[in-house]
């Protein structure tokens, strides 16, 4: 199966229009988002598959039992539907492929990564009236059920699993090499859980130069998020260079030297100088 393509400029635009609209909804619609970020990846995906992939949420939602007792029978009900009946879980595999980031695209195949595994089992279990969550450990995603105090964690990836204390310090350490720190059983944001998504995407095209493409969609996405890190905007003006926009990339370039000016004017220059660089390839 050949890799995703963007759609063309005016359904993109049309995509970030609705991302950035419901970014900054009064309380963002995590399937939502998600489906745009697959939008803005593949042109495939029209109105009608992104209504097809909230139904399928719906279908699977229904097929859980009635409000289980507690936390741990939450969990085990999701892992038993999602993950034994159902057959989603994800494989090393899935790492190297963009559509284990696409919401859609996981629906479909019932592999990706970690984070899109846990929003399906977040949007389904919501759904069914469960008390669940992302939790967003180092390195691995997770969801939770259930108050802190009574929390209960499952690993999506591996097909839900239930999650031992201890197997939730191992994944930590893992990943960090530190102890497991009370504060990352927090319930994630919607909003950072889209960013941790958008973030996989670039890493995603970074190790891959000639799909740009992909790199340039997701950072748009990232720029219409309601908070973004000011250096993205440099990013952002670097890869329109590279992709050949020069007038547009020069003059990004020198907008965000605006802005850095204040700070640090050598950075400042040195961006108005690669704008200068970058219209002169025009020549």
């Amino acid at each position: 199966m050949p890799t995703p393509r963007p759609p063309e400029p005016e359904r993109a635009a049309e995509v970030r229009r609705r991302f950035a609209e419901e970014a900054r909804a009064e309380r963002p619609d995590l399937a939502l988002l998600c489906l745009l970020v697959g939008a803005a990846g593949d042109g495939t995906l029209d109105e009608a598959g992104i209504d097809a992939a909230e139904i399928e949420l719906d279908r699977l939602a229904g097929l859980m039992p009635y409000r289980p007792d507690g936390p741990r029978a939450w969990a085990v009900a999701a892992a038993e539907l999602l993950g034994e009946r159902c057959g989603f879980r994800g494989a090393a595999a899935d790492y190297q492929r963009l559509e284990s980031s696409l919401l859609h695209q996981v629906l479909v195949r019932r592999k990706g990564l970690p984070i899109l595994l846990s929003v399906v089992w977040m949007e389904v279990a919501r759904r069914a009236g469960a008390p669940v969550y992302g939790v967003a450990l180092p390195g691995h995603f997770v969801v939770g059920f259930g108050p802190r105090e009574e929390q209960v964690l499952a690993d999506p990836f591996d097909g839900g699993r239930v999650l031992s204390g201890t197997d939730a310090e191992v994944l930590v350490a893992g990943a960090t090499g530190a102890p497991l720190d009370p504060g990352m059983l927090s319930p994630a944001d919607p909003l950072d859980v889209v960013v941790r998504i958008l973030n996989n995407v670039r890493a995603w095209a970074a190790a891959r130069p000639e799909r740009s493409d992909v790199a340039l969609w997701a950072l748009e996405l990232s720029l219409a998020m309601p908070s973004h890190p000011a250096r993205l905007r440099y990013e952002w003006a670097r890869l329109l260079v590279q992709r050949g926009e020069f007038v547009r990339g020069a003059a990004e370039l020198e907008a965000y030297a605006e802005v850095v000016a204040e700070v640090d004017s050598g950075a400042a220059e040195k961006m108005r100088r690669q704008a200068d660089a970058a219209r002169a390839l025009l020549n």
